[in-house]
């Protein structure tokens, strides 16, 4: 199945999803990530705040902010900046996500555990994102433990990889972790 494909069925399925069913999922694949020993040695741990359609970070965030540094990402030209997270300093930034604001960007050698979300991934690791490339230049600069986190369905057998697409260390669902063979 070609990229675009898999985008266009991943897509449909997610507008399947009640809130319920939504807050219920993001609820057990979270509980997942803060029982892993990768989360719990991590101090710096970069998230993303979620989309509509992807699996919430909010309720996560809230539970750990106080005993975890967390940072978010912030567009910039083609390239992800990181920030730190503080709730009063969000604002819209592209694409309609909200973004942290202010001048305090964190160098990445300074993460040590990246959350992503992507449209899709394989038991390998490779992820689908949204085309535009900025978790791929990200991921592929860091040595920091890459996690991805999905729906079930979100796992497809294969996601057509190219030399610059950045694989994750695991990817969580609701009812499985898939550990990314060592090459």
């Amino acid at each position: 199945m070609q990229k675009e494909d898999i985008r266009r069925k991943i897509k449909a399925q997610k507008t399947l999803l009640t809130a319920r069913e939504k807050a219920e999922a993001a609820e057990r694949v979270f509980t997942v990530l803060e029982h892993s020993a990768a989360f719990l040695v991590s101090d710096n741990i970069l998230l993303y705040h979620s989309l509509d359609d992807e699996l919430s970070t909010r309720e996560f965030i809230d539970r750990w902010s106080s005993r975890k540094h967390f940072y978010l990402p912030r567009v910039n030209g083609v390239n992800l900046e990181i920030l730190p997270y503080d709730r009063t300093r969000l604002s819209l930034g592209a694409f309609h996500i909200e973004e942290p604001q202010g001048d305090d960007v964190t160098p990445l050698d300074a993460i040590e555990m990246i959350v992503v979300p992507a449209v899709a991934y394989d038991r390998k690791g490779n992820r689908l994102g949204r085309g535009r490339g900025f978790y791929d230049r990200l991921l592929s600069e860091t040595r920091a433990t890459k996690v991805g986190v999905a729906y079930d369905f979100q796992i497809v057998e294969e996601i057509p990889s190219e030399p610059h697409d950045a694989p994750v260390d695991f990817v969580i669902t609701e009812t499985r972790v898939f550990k990314r063979p060592r090459r």
